[in-house]
């Protein structure tokens, strides 16, 4: 190798990447193991049929590596390799899938669901919003949806409890603004930093709404409004009963679910 201090040859940069990709290929293959032993495990135990998708835990983690010293690799990097990671593992549990209704932006979704569900999961198209839905309560399912749709299936949530809201894409802002949301018949927790997707039918311009909302404390900004129902984040983590969400425009209003805030803001 070089002397302390001397400019490393390209020939020993190579070697130490070659060295570097060893090391990787044979943790990456340790956590699979890993991942295989807690699958057996949860079996064994009798719980081989509970999907583990645990969406607080993995926005720890990440924000953990995030703020971890780093002198080269970007966010982007760090969280396209761990997602990549935490799918695996989650698909070596037991079933795993995807539906992805992306309407006219179709492209875009599927694009945004791969990013954040890696490859490990099956993972399909589907032509109305009504069969990710119905997919998302399936074993083990997973329901991906464009808030660009031409209808509002944000308000079939209201009527569907089980089903919530998880997650938001793309997960950095630097990636753009939210373009779709993730869904599934999960447990949705507070990590510290959560938007809030809130559904109410209010006629109000979007304006008046944010308004009355800001005069309670909640910071809130439209994502859609179709067919007479608006779909709105709300900055922070809130829950059906809220007093704020209670006096707000509307006589048809819930909660339908919250994500982690963008890694990057």
């Amino acid at each position: 190798m070089a002397e302390e201090g001397a400019q490393p040859s390209l020939e020993e940069v190579r070697w130490r990447i070659d060295a570097i990709d060893a090391q990787l290929h044979a943790l990456i293959d340790e956590q699979a193991t890993l991942a295989t032993v807690v699958a057996a495990a949860k079996r064994a135990a009798g719980d081989g049929d509970k999907f583990g998708l645990r969406p607080a835990r993995e926005a720890q983690v990440i924000r953990t590596l995030l703020e971890r010293e780093r002198f080269s690799v970007t966010p982007a990097l760090l969280i396209k390799i761990w997602r990549e990671l935490m799918a695996d593992s989650l698909a070596r549990q037991g079933p795993f899938h995807v539906s992805v209704y992306g309407g006219h932006a179709q492209a875009r979704t599927l694009e945004l669901a791969r990013i954040r569900f890696g490859v490990a999961p099956h993972m399909y198209p589907v032509g109305k919003a009504e069969d990710a839905l119905a997919s998302a309560r399936t074993q083990g399912g997973v329901a991906v949806l464009t808030v660009a749709a031409e209808t509002p299936w944000w308000g079939r949530m209201l009527v569907t409890p089980q089903l919530r809201v998880f997650a938001a894409l793309p997960c950095l802002s630097v990636w753009g603004p939210t373009a779709a949301l993730a869904v599934a018949e999960v447990a949705v927790e507070p990590t510290g930093a959560d938007d809030t997707f809130w559904v109410t039918d209010s006629p109000k311009p979007a304006a008046a709404i944010e308004e009355a909302l800001g005069r309670d404390g909640v910071a809130a900004s439209l994502l859609a409004d179709v067919g007479g129902l608006k779909l709105f984040a709300l900055a922070g983590f809130y829950m059906d009963g809220d007093e704020r969400l209670a006096r707000a425009p509307g006589s048809l209003t819930g909660v339908i679910g919250a994500a982690p805030s963008p890694f990057d803001v």
